[in-house]
């Protein structure tokens, strides 16, 4: 089948269409009302509108979504080469991790565009296990095996919550409130990027600014986003829970779909 790349904006203009669909061998699309449905779940096209252009691309095979990424991100860090224009002092790191953004990195996930609920979860494992809106990967929270994320690793991380580390610049926790965050999720609403089991991660709040209140154990649940015109889906939010001290991770349960590898 050929592989299409268009402007998300190309593609509802004029089509009205908010959702991939999934139909069953009736013609039948699965109602995705239901919380114990565990059927195909649509996925809101113009959540990928929201993707830094710079750094991601978002294409379409047939019922895939193909996120590509080169890892670098549009906003500013200390762990950017010192002549970046993107760099500043850091201003919530006390000490760093070795290297700094840049390179030649690549990132390419494959999901279905109708991802399901699988019928047991997985575990996350080393490695990227999402891509964020900026184009930098989502890593859970351990550094290493068996080693959960120590207060020592946490004053490695920058005003984003990332650090450097052997596959370069990554994600961990949810980003500080400071002036210099300007575009990452903070105690919102806001998209935070998409997991490698194919579902939308948001901040810890709802649109209407409330918390939820009905999560599952990886902070997954079916409702409405500012992507979904109106309709429900499944999704996560970042867990409001403090991991440690004022630190909270982006994504630290296990997958509830079926988890697609990131090359």
């Amino acid at each position: 089948m050929t592989k299409s790349v268009f402007p998300l904006s190309i593609i509802l203009l004029g089509l009205s269409i908010y959702f991939f669909t999934s139909c069953d061998e009736d013609d039948d699309v699965t109602d995705n009302s239901d919380p114990n449905d565990t059927g195909s779940i649509n996925t809101p096209l113009s959540a990928f509108d929201e993707f830094n252009s710079d750094a991601v691309t978002i294409s379409f095979d047939g019922d895939e979504i193909i996120i590509e990424s080169n890892g670098l991100p549009n906003h500013t860090s200390p762990y950017w080469e010192e002549t970046e224009p993107l760099y500043i002092e850091p201003v919530v790191a006390t000490r760093f991790t070795p290297g700094r953004i840049g390179g030649n990195r690549s990132f390419v996930l494959t999901v279905p565009a109708a991802p399901e609920i699988a019928s047991s979860s997985t575990a996350t494992g080393l490695g990227p296990i999402g891509i964020s809106v900026t184009g930098v990967p989502i890593f859970n929270d351990t550094e290493g095996e068996n080693r959960p994320i120590e207060e020592g690793i946490t004053e490695t991380f920058d005003y984003a919550g990332a650090h450097n580390g052997p596959s370069g610049y990554h994600y961990h926790a949810e980003s500080a409130d400071v002036p210099e965050n300007t575009m990452l999720s903070h105690d919102d609403e806001k998209l935070v990027g998409i997991m490698s089991d194919g579902f939308l991660l948001y901040g810890r709040r709802e649109m209407d600014g409330s918390y939820p209140t009905d999560l599952d154990e990886s902070g997954g649940h079916f409702g409405v986003t500012q992507h979904s015109n109106g309709e429900e889906f499944y999704h996560y939010h970042i867990i409001n829970e403090f991991y440690l001290g004022n630190l909270i991770v982006l994504f630290g349960g296990d997958l509830q779909g079926t988890p697609n590898r990131i090359f």
